[in-house]
């Protein structure tokens, strides 16, 4: 395997993906930071006036990091699921099969692309919490470990249902259905902590928990060590990664 030219094969991938979502930003980019706009005015202005604090931190500054995640998860997800399917039903994708292009290129060239959609969107909803908010930055270590595992886990599972689908309908499917319920249910509006033991006992199955969890220790100190929810995410991407490698090794999804 030519490593120049699969170096190539990925800077051309991860130059494709920036380009196209920063060429049509206003339906990448601008529709998020305004959701998450509204978030913080229903949320933390009106019921934020009611909530005051959690754990002694203002609501307004709580919810922050989750939104942040909501952004980078969405961002990701959406960014990589959305244009390998556009590939596959274009039939663009034959032109990089015949290529020497290695799978692990590949798949690694679209989840950058998808970590990047995912950072650009968090630094964007980042900025409008400026707005509202001084969010204290309490550890920059954890802020950025969180957003880059979050941003890799989405990616691939992006990929996946990028792979999985079979029409334009399947693409949403998973982030309508599955996706948008977890990451609700995932400690950005509340802490995990106040809901009945049943209830918190199920949400820890949740790995949006521990992202939100763990990029919230960025800004606010407490929640569970850092650690924990880290070896979580970092098992998860492994896990994620290799069904989505052996997946693009057998042509399924891709290979009529």
């Amino acid at each position: 395997m030519n490593k120049t030219i699969q170096w190539i094969a990925y800077k051309t991938i991860v130059s494709k993906e920036v380009n196209r979502f920063m060429r049509i930003w206003r339906q990448t980019l601008l529709p998020p930071v305004i959701t998450q706009s509204l978030y913080f005015v229903i949320f933390g202005g009106f019921i934020g006036s009611q909530v005051r604090q959690i754990n002694g931190v203002p609501y307004m500054a709580f919810i922050v990091p989750g939104l942040i995640m909501m952004a980078v998860i969405n961002g990701a997800f959406a960014n990589v699921s959305s244009s390998f399917y556009s590939t596959k039903f274009q039939r663009n994708i034959e032109e990089i099969l015949v290529a020497p292009v290695h799978e692990a290129v590949m798949m690694a060239g679209y989840v950058t692309g998808g970590i990047l959609r995912g950072f650009l969107t968090g630094a964007l909803v980042f900025l409008v919490s400026l707005v509202f908010v001084r969010p204290a930055i309490h550890d920059i270590v954890a802020i950025i470990l969180f957003s880059f595992l979050t941003a890799l886990v989405f990616s691939i599972a992006g990929l996946l249902n990028g792979l999985w689908a079979e029409s334009f309908d399947d693409v949403s499917t998973f982030q309508t259905f599955i996706l948008v319920p977890l990451t609700y249910l995932g400690g950005v509006f509340y802490p995990i902590d106040s809901l009945p033991p049943i209830w918190k006992t199920i949400s820890m199955l949740n790995p949006i928990v521990y992202m939100v969890d763990g990029f919230r220790h960025g800004f606010v100190s407490g929640g569970q060590p850092i650690w924990i929810g880290a070896s979580i995410l970092i098992v998860l991407s492994a896990v994620l990664s290799g069904i989505a490698y052996t997946l693009l090794r057998k042509g399924k999804g891709i290979r009529s």
